[in-house]
């Protein structure tokens, strides 16, 4: 078997956790060069599931590679601020960056395509359009004009809704309401009287506990604890609709990508994917444990009110239209995305929703009963 070709195979085996694959990658590396590339993100070290992310793709990479492609991790800050990671992987101040592409909405609304939209796909129907549904064609094609490919590299699942000081029993409650969010979301509130903050993750808590903001959106109750929201907002509302399955992306700059070796390439390629599962896997596995505690400390679970998710399903395809009617580009992707998600959900509520509700049905009951004895 040529050296090219079984390196490739074998790169391609560690998205599916191959945990030989790594030593078998190291026998046949020795005659490729060394590489060193650093990583720019949009995330603090503090936040282990999303920071945890670049850190797994980096770490794989070495070990498959027999340490002779390293890249180096950097957090928001220490390069660039969290919200120029496209920026400085455009311009190849670093060769590649992790982050969400929706923070770029302003830049390209096309972007956020590639992270979440309001009512968009959940995680798994995210990955399907990316990988078999033509997502990852038609985003990669927008991302060429910024000099990036992009590769899906972490979700975080359905987010939660957000803290607020009072509770939002109806749309009265909106009225005015300062509110941090941005980009597709926060146009979709704004007709609903909402009036949306941008605000840094690390400003959240300063800005809820003064009263500057009667509300703030961040993930959900892993990494919302870690933040301490619960301590000065303790309504927490579900779900984030303008997060059914918010993707996480490496870019990397066309040029350095085009400069690696086809067998880094590949593994780059599936640590990627191999991030993309277990980032959430992760969440998946923290975020009920969390909430047991938010819930023990005070917090004060709310859904919100079907009124209030049939006006935010409203203008969020009102602001869509709006968007599509100028942008010719947005218009045929998020057309192409809005397809294959109503694809999707016709198909999820045959088996998985039927499944879904009766188990927490079936859970309730249990529950019940057991109080009873």
């Amino acid at each position: 078997m040529q050296r090219r070709s079984f390196l490739k195979k074998a790169g391609l085996g560690l998205a599916a956790g191959a945990a030989a694959a790594p030593g078998l990658v190291n026998a046949q590396a020795a005659g490729l060069p060394t590489v060193s590339w650093r990583m720019t993100g949009s995330w603090p070290k503090s936040l282990d599931t999303l920071y945890g992310g670049m850190e797994e793709i980096s770490k794989r990479v070495a070990a498959a590679t027999g340490g002779k492609f390293n890249i180096k991790v950097f957090a928001a800050g220490e390069i660039v601020g969290g919200l120029q990671v496209l920026d400085a992987v455009q311009n190849g101040t670093v060769e590649c960056g992790h982050t969400a592409a929706y923070y770029y909405f302003g830049k390209d609304p096309t972007l956020a395509l590639s992270c979440a939209v309001p009512f968009g796909p959940n995680n798994r129907q995210q990955n399907a359009w990316m990988y078999y549904g033509g997502g990852k064609e038609l985003l990669r094609e927008v991302y060429k004009k910024y000099n990036v490919m992009q590769f899906a590299a972490g979700n975080t699942g359905t987010q939660m809704g957000g803290w607020f000081r009072k509770e939002i029993k109806t749309l009265a409650d909106l009225k005015g309401l300062k509110f941090r969010i941005s980009s597709f979301a926060g146009l979709a509130l704004t007709k609903l009287g909402v009036v949306p903050q941008t605000i840094a993750g690390g400003d959240v808590y300063p800005a809820l506990e003064k009263g500057t903001i009667d509300g703030a959106e961040w993930v959900g109750p892993y990494d919302d604890e870690k933040l301490g929201f619960y301590k000065v907002a303790k309504y927490y509302y579900y779900p984030g609709w303008w997060e059914g399955g918010p993707e996480l992306d490496l870019l990397v700059n066309i040029k350095a990508w085009e400069a690696l070796p086809k067998e880094y390439q590949s593994v780059l390629e599936a640590a990627c994917a191999e991030a993309n599962v277990t980032m959430m896997a992760k969440y998946d596995t923290l975020n009920p444990q969390a909430l047991k505690r938010l819930i023990a400390n005070g917090v004060q679970l709310r859904p919100f009110s079907n009124e209030i998710m049939a006006a935010c399903y409203k203008t969020s395809n009102e602001v869509a239209a709006e968007i599509s009617a100028k942008n010719p580009e947005f218009k045929k992707v998020y057309e192409a995305m809005v397809k294959f998600r109503d694809e999707q959900v016709q198909w999820f509520s045959i088996a998985e929703d039927r499944y879904s509700n009766f188990m927490s049905a079936a859970q309730r009951m249990s529950q019940k009963a057991a109080k009873k004895k």
